[in-house]
């Protein structure tokens, strides 16, 4: 019996289901909070993560534990986190919702342990195929059939007069982002000939569909970034070898020259992105925010993750009527006040190693897969300048995600590993689990 549990625990289809499931688990946790409530939701991630726990020792002899080690960065990053329960102004809230970032951390690595590139990709396009497909079918429901809003889903049935829309999660700048890594995702798989030209069309009309309805100056933005970050891979990829380092350089040199050319330019920008009342919106919420910073601007006020509107400062914060956000609709202000200046440098450097791996093995490898991890960071960072995505649920699993597979492939314990060699492209091939 426990033999053949652990052979059921240890096989592809296994491993390739517990990843959909994890994947999608935390893509729609916010339909699942609605309906089942946080408690059942919590639930469900706990048992899921027993499951993904069991299927690790099953495997314990595939995974190359040289390459699990995660990231110090990751590591040291989660250590301030969980330190700031020792002063947090709300210890319980702090512990709990640390307990949460905990368990989406172990789903991400539990993926980026268990499958290849390729693999999560193929995982992460049929959970974002059905994502958008049924906020899609939810809005048409909502805003032409039955032309009243889904007050539970926060579905305001606006579609009909061409948005904004958002669908299963809540917003519509959440709804954009995951169809902006949509777009990405559902290309590679088409390149890579993972699905057939039958499915990878209608994705891309989903995602770039999607993307238009949402009317987010926020995805307009993150979309264009997107489109230039993947040309720009695509012109280095092409190059040969001993060109690429000066190819790297001239990039870098053309980003600081976009960076200051768009904040020189910043008023027509914004007015191009129709974005004026957003940029106001968040303007104010960041200054009322910065009023609290100092009170605790080193160690911060303690983690939440998500803000907690009955807990003081967020409850000052928080709106109850008008225009309700959870977040401070920036990574870096959130982080500055919930786990201070200390907490926001240790997450840049997690996010600058993350980044900079990804990357140069999006450059250096043969196989298209490798630029997901590069281009779905390059998303998060672009959008946790008006969102904090990044730091929660699916942004940060895809952010754990992405980190873990650029340190298991661009490390200094690489190295040490029996099986790291000069090259491999095993993960061009499509794979059947």
């Amino acid at each position: 019996m426990i033999a053949a549990t652990l052979e059921l625990m240890r096989s592809p289809r296994t491993t390739a289901a517990l990843t959909t499931a994890g994947a999608g688990l935390v893509a729609i946790a916010f339909t699942l909070q609605q309906s089942i409530g946080w408690p059942g939701y919590v639930a469900a991630l706990i048992v899921l993560t027993l499951l993904l726990g069991a299927s690790l020792i099953a495997r314990r002899d595939e995974i190359d534990w040289h390459w699990a080690i995660l990231p110090i960065s990751l590591l040291g990053y989660l250590g301030w986190v969980g330190l700031s329960v020792l002063w947090s102004e709300y210890q319980r809230v702090t512990l709990v919702s640390f307990g949460y970032l905990l368990l989406v951390t172990f789903v991400g690595v539990y993926i980026g342990l268990s499958r290849d590139t390729i693999q999560v990709i193929r995982s992460f396009g049929d959970v974002l195929r059905a994502v958008l497909l049924a906020s899609l079918v939810l809005e048409v429901l909502s805003g032409i059939i039955l032309d009243a809003p889904l007050a539970a889903l926060n579905i305001h049935g606006e579609l009909a007069y061409g948005g904004p829309i958002s669908g299963l999660v809540s917003t519509r700048n959440q709804l954009g982002l995951l169809a902006a890594i949509g777009l990405a995702t559902f290309a590679i798989e088409w390149r890579t000939r993972s699905v057939t030209r039958q499915v990878a069309i209608p994705s891309l009309a989903l995602a770039t569909g999607t993307i238009g309805f949402t009317q987010s100056p926020v995805v307009g933005m993150v979309t264009v970034v997107l489109v230039f970050a993947a040309a720009a891979l695509y012109g280095i990829r092409r190059l040969r070898e001993d060109r690429r380092q000066f190819a790297q350089y001239a990039v870098l040199a053309a980003l600081a020259v976009f960076a200051t050319l768009a904040w020189a330019f910043r008023a027509p920008i914004i007015a191009l992105f129709n974005a004026t009342g957003e940029l106001e919106f968040r303007l104010e919420l960041w200054q009322r925010i910065l009023a609290f910073v100092p009170v605790h601007w080193l160690e911060g006020w303690g983690w939440t993750g998500i803000w907690n509107p009955t807990t003081p400062p967020y409850s000052a914060l928080t709106p109850t009527e008008g225009r309700p956000h959870d977040s401070a609709l920036n990574a870096v202000v959130d982080l500055w006040l919930q786990i201070g200046a200390v907490g926001v440098f240790v997450f840049l450097t997690l996010v600058g190693l993350a980044f900079t791996r990804s990357w140069l093995l999006a450059g250096r490898r043969r196989s298209v897969v490798h630029t997901w991890p590069a281009l779905v960071l390059v998303a998060l960072i672009t959008v946790s300048v008006a969102e904090s995505a990044v730091l929660v649920e699916f942004g940060w699993l895809l952010f754990v995600i992405c980190c873990v597979k650029a340190s298991a492939e661009l490390s200094w314990r690489s190295a040490l590993s029996p099986r790291a060699l000069p090259f491999t492209d095993t993960d061009a091939l499509p794979h059947a689990q």
